[in-house]
C-alpha cells in the first residue's frame, strides 16, 4: 500500500479526474513518477502546477504539461468507444491492482467490472501454441470458470485466445497493450467484441493508442497483478510469458506452470519454471489447491471439454480441379504458373501441421479437428511430411514431431 504525508483519497470531482488524467498523460510522467508527485504535492492539481519547475530543474527546457483539451478529447473518444474511466481508489477499481506500488492511476474499461470482485487467475502462454497446449488452456479455463474463477489473459494469439474463448461463458478479462478500443491482433476483433459484451476489456493506455513493443511488459504487470496466480501453459525460454511470470513473482503472486516434453521448445520455459520452484499444474484442481481457493471443483471427467476455438488462420482452398484437354491452355510455362498456388497452399498446410504437432504424441483425428479441415485434405499432407521425415507415426493413430 502507499504511504502519503496526507491521507490518500481518490478523485472526488470531474475536475480531479481530469487532473489525474492530465498528470499521467504529461510527458516524462510514468506510473512511479505519478505516485511520487502525488505523495509530494498532495493532489494532482498541485503536482501539475509544480511540474514545469520540476522538469526545468531536471534539465528539460520548454516543458509543458498535457493540455486540458487533449484529455477532454480522450474522454470524448472513450465515451464513443463505450468505455469508462476508473481511477485508483474508486469502488470499481480492482483492489488487487490498487495494492501494487506501481498501480495504474487510471484504467479504461469496457464491460462488466463486477468480474473484479471474483478471484482471478491468469492463463498465459505461447502465441504459436501446439494443439496440446491450446487444448490444455481451454480445459483449464473452462474448469476454473466452472469453479467461479475469472480467467485473465492478454488477448494474444494461441494460448491467450484459447483461454478467453473457453471462459467467455463464465467470465474473462482481457488486458490490452494499446488503447481499450484498439484490438491487437486484428484477427481477435470479433473475440474482443464478445468479451466487451460478456466479460471485460481493460487498458491503462490512452484511447486510440496503437500498441508498441514497450507497452507489452506494462500490460503483463497488470495481467499478473489482477490475478492471485499466473499459470504458464506453454512458453519458450525467451517468451513474453516468462516476463509475466517474473512480474508475478515480484508482485508476491504465485507462479504455476504446465509441464511439457523436454524436446519441445515451446515447453522449455514451463519446465524451467517448474525446476525453479513453480507449482506443477495437471489440471484446474492443482491451481485451486495451490492458491487456496477451495477444493469444491467437480472432477474434470464430469466437466464438458470447452469447445474448440474458431480457426484463426486462413483455410487453404481445395486444389483446383483439372481442366479438360480442350480448355487447358497449351504450353509448359502456363502449366507451371497454374501449379504455383497449389504448391503454396500445400506449403502453408505443412507449416500449420508442424506448428500444431510437437514431440508429445497427438491423435491424428484431434489434429484434423484442430485444423478445421476435411480429412481428405490433411491426409496427403501427413503422408508427405512422413516421407520427408518431419513427423513420425506411432501406434494407436498418434503423430509426433521428429526431433
Amino acid at each position: 500500500m502507499f504511504s502519503y504525508p496526507t491521507p490518500f483519497t481518490p478523485p472526488t470531482t470531474e475536475d480531479d479526474r481530469l487532473s489525474w488524467l492530465r498528470l499521467i498523460r504529461s510527458r516524462r510522467v510514468g506510473v512511479v513518477t505519478f505516485w511520487r508527485l502525488l505523495e509530494e504535492h498532495g493532489s494532482a492539481q498541485a503536482a501539475l502546477h509544480a511540474l514545469p519547475e520540476i522538469a526545468a530543474a531536471a534539465g528539460a527546457d520548454n516543458y509543458t504539461i498535457c493540455p486540458e483539451g487533449v484529455v477532454l478529447a480522450e474522454c470524448k473518444a472513450g465515451k464513443s468507444a463505450g468505455a469508462r474511466l476508473l481511477c485508483r481508489g474508486e469502488p470499481a477499481y480492482p483492489q488487487a491492482l490498487a495494492d501494487l506500488p506501481d498501480a495504474p492511476p487510471v484504467l479504461w474499461v469496457r464491460g462488466d467490472t463486477a468480474l473484479f470482485a471474483r478471484p482471478m487467475v491468469a492463463l498465459v502462454g505461447a502465441r504459436s501454441a501446439s494443439s496440446l497446449g491450446t487444448r490444455m488452456a481451454r480445459k483449464l479455463a473452462a474448469d476454473l470458470g466452472a469453479a467461479g474463477i475469472t480467467v485473465v489473459s492478454g488477448l494474444a494469439r494461441g494460448i491467450d485466445t484459447a483461454a478467453h474463448l473457453a471462459s467467455l461463458p463464465t467470465g474473462t478479462v482481457a488486458v490490452l497493450a494499446g488503447g481499450v478500443d484498439v484490438i491487437y491482433p486484428a484477427e481477435n476483433v470479433a473475440l474482443a467484441g464478445e468479451i466487451a459484451a460478456r466479460g471485460l476489456l481493460i487498458s491503462e493506455q490512452p484511447i486510440g493508442l496503437e500498441p508498441m513493443a514497450r507497452h507489452f511488459p506494462l500490460r503483463n504487470r497488470i495481467i499478473s497483478g489482477l490475478a492471485r496466480g499466473t499459470v504458464v501453459v506453454e512458453a519458450a525460454m525467451q517468451s513474453g510469458s516468462l516476463i509475466t511470470a517474473r512480474t508475478a513473482l515480484d508482485q508476491g503472486r504465485e507462479v504455476l506452470a504446465v509441464p511439457g516434453h523436454p524436446f519441445d521448445a515451446r515447453a522449455s520455459g514451463c519446465n524451467m519454471l517448474i525446476r525453479d520452484g513453480a507449482t506443477l499444474v495437471r489440471g484446474a484442481e492443482d491451481v485451486i489447491a495451490a492458491l487456496g481457493l477451495g477444493d469444491d471443483l467437480p472432477a474434470q471427467r464430469d466437466l464438458p471439454l470447452a469447445p474448440a476455438e474458431p480457426e484463426r488462420h486462413p483455410v487453404a482452398p481445395p486444389a483446383k480441379q483439372p481442366v479438360s484437354a480442350k480448355s487447358k491452355p497449351a504450353g509448359k510455362a502456363r502449366d507451371t504458373v497454374d501449379s504455383t498456388p497449389d504448391l503454396r497452399n500445400a506449403a502453408a498446410l505443412h507449416a500449420r501441421i508442424l506448428d500444431r504437432i510437437g514431440p508429445s504424441p497427438l491423435a491424428e483425428d484431434q489434429l484434423i479437428r484442430d485444423l478445421g479441415l476435411p480429412s481428405q485434405h490433411v491426409a496427403p499432407a501427413l503422408v508427405s511430411l512422413e516421407l520427408e521425415g518431419q513427423i513420425l507415426r506411432q501406434p494407436g493413430g498418434l503423430l509426433s514431431r521428429a526431433v
